[in-house]
């Protein structure tokens, strides 16, 4: 009876030492963070009625914004933002279209510089139904005026989007795309944007198509980021371009191997730059310090389905918070070194649908969340440090 016991503690030995020489297992997921989330009421705007698409928050110098539109029963879009100094009152801002399109556009994104507000707005129309562009600048009054442009400035034949808007020391920064390849538009001050496309480092060329997909103010300029599509492979690699001055635009493919990836969403925290985006299967974050970027954790099991959906990026008095399509135990996560990722619970799950809305927004130690399903949006804020639950 001996001989059959000695066999099986032998197999157990072998087994043992094959999971210690094999691969590592992976790291625990840590504790969920659990802020204490309170759903904020937006007051509807005087003389409106209907329902509120809500599509982007900002904050700076210690205001709070929210960007969207009134629709109607008739299903007709009116323009509406919101502001607070406190995150937990907030008060209607005053549109002011300047053109037949920008009294029915919705405000898409929305920046913020010295504590005034500026957005992006549109509405499709004309014969083609191509969507017409607008930028807003929040003025001394408090109110909103649209900034009207000439067609070919966001539209025309080369036009693809135009996503999102950053504001900075040197004005503001709009990012998007054209059909010559990546295009950013600068303002020193909001009241005119101008283009620049089919410049070295933006344009398509002998490397590949890029494709740009956020924008950020940095201590010595403008940052983008996104991806580029190299000539005759598949697989896209995450891409950086850095500009002083908005004009001169530099390209740089960023470290991570093979995999395909792409860059969605940056932020500035502190002196660093953090950028979030797909990475093979999963997603991650890269870090940039000056012109030298490296990448930093991967966000747990998030956006295994791919391409994976990155819907915000914002910096804490403490460290970065992400937003990804998932459930509501899953769609969040904070680090604070952009290397170690922890999940943070979220009172709602976050959609993945290209026609459904997410943005975050953080200050402090507060934090907004904004999530429309297409029909019914919803703003909640969490005050105070996150701690594990």
């Amino acid at each position: 009876m001996r001989r059959p016991l000695a066999v099986l503690g032998l197999l157990v030995v072998l087994l043992a030492a094959c999971r210690s020489s094999g691969r590592a297992e992976p790291a625990p997921v840590p504790e969920p963070l659990r802020p204490a989330w309170q759903p904020v009421t937006l007051p509807m705007p005087s003389g409106l009625s209907g329902r509120l698409a809500l599509r982007d928050v900002a904050s700076c110098a210690r205001r709070w914004f929210v960007v969207g539109a009134v629709v109607d029963a008739a299903g007709v879009t009116h323009p509406a933002a919101w502001s607070s100094a406190d995150a937990a009152t907030w008060a209607p801002l005053r549109p002011v279209p300047r053109s037949p399109y920008g009294v029915e556009n919705v405000l898409t994104a929305a920046g913020c510089r010295d504590g005034r507000l500026g957005a992006v707005g549109g509405k499709s129309g004309g014969v083609h139904g191509n969507p017409r562009i607008s930028t807003w600048r929040q003025v001394a009054d408090g109110s909103l005026v649209e900034v009207p442009a000439e067609f070919e400035v966001f539209g025309g034949a080369d036009a693809v989007n135009v996503g999102r808007i950053a504001g900075g020391p040197r004005g503001w920064l709009l990012s998007g795309n054209r059909a010559t390849g990546a295009a950013a538009w600068v303002s020193p001050d909001g009241s005119e944007f101008r283009l620049v496309s089919a410049v070295p480092g933006l344009a398509t060329d002998a490397t590949g198509r890029p494709w740009v997909a956020d924008g950020a103010a940095t201590t010595s300029g403008w940052l983008m980021v996104g991806s580029v599509l190299p000539s005759g492979r598949t697989g896209s690699r995450a891409v950086a371009w850095t500009s002083a001055d908005g004009s001169a635009w530099r390209r740089a493919v960023l470290p991570g191997g093979g995999a395909d990836q792409d860059l969605q969403r940056v932020v500035r925290a502190g002196d660093r730059m953090v950028a979030v985006g797909r990475r093979g299967d999963g997603l991650g974050a890269w870090l940039g310090e000056g012109d030298t970027w490296r990448p930093g954790g991967g966000l747990g099991g998030a956006g295994t389905d791919r391409p994976g959906r990155v819907w915000g990026l914002t910096a804490r008095g403490d460290g970065v918070w992400a937003v990804v399509a998932g459930s509501a135990a899953r769609a969040g996560w904070f680090s604070a070194d952009g290397a170690r990722w922890s999940p943070v619970s979220l009172p709602v799950a976050v959609p993945a649908a290209s026609d459904r809305t997410v943005a975050v927004v953080a200050a402090g130690e507060l934090a907004l969340l904004l999530v429309d399903d297409g029909a019914r949006a919803e703003v909640w804020a969490a005050r105070g440090p996150w701690g594990p639950g």
